[in-house]
């Protein structure tokens, strides 16, 4: 495993749309390795291939135990092709972008997501996540498909730098 290199806001390969995944193998699964490693180390919660200069619909994730609710379990995620299907409800929450450090806005999601997606095993699956791990899929999600947090703020007003401290504890 290493860790790459995360490409910042202004590359013109994060508002590219990702390439399907055809097939799970050894190579894909060591770029999710070497994208876990990267986002721990950045330290964030999710991570796309786009924004290690990948262009394939590839998405890792890691919410900690307890993030909405005491008793809310650790959720790590490698996901291949990940699709929302179904979402409901609504949430507005502050978010931020590895891609985009040191900023962070007012983002408003669906507070529940079905997702559909192929694991690393090359099996198909279905995620359903609320409150901030649905977030934290969403906002991966948008990445596949060339969207930034920042195009989702409504009231751009709410876009504002944060401290290191305050960023660690948002970036996606």
């Amino acid at each position: 495993m290493a860790i790459r290199e995360i490409v910042l806001e202004g590359d013109p390969r994060l508002r590219q749309k990702a390439t399907r995944v055809r097939h799970v193998d050894d190579s894909l699964r060591a770029l999710a390795d070497d994208m876990w490693e990267t986002m721990l180390d950045a330290p964030g919660v999710g991570l796309a291939a786009p924004q290690v200069g990948v262009s394939r619909r590839l998405i890792v994730i890691h919410v900690p135990a307890g993030y909405d609710h005491d008793d809310d379990p650790e959720i790590n995620l490698r996901l291949a092709n990940p699709k929302i299907v179904r979402s409901h409800g609504r949430q507005l929450g502050l978010e931020g972008c590895l891609s985009i450090p040191g900023w962070a806005g007012e983002v408003p999601r669906a507070d529940a997501v079905t997702v559909k997606a192929v694991d690393m095993n090359d099996r198909a699956v279905r995620i359903k996540a609320t409150g901030y791990a649905a977030r934290v899929l969403q906002h991966e999600i948008d990445h596949l498909d060339g969207i930034l947090f920042t195009d989702r703020i409504e009231d751009k007003s709410t876009l504002r730098p944060v401290t290191e401290e305050e960023y660690d504890e948002v970036a996606e």
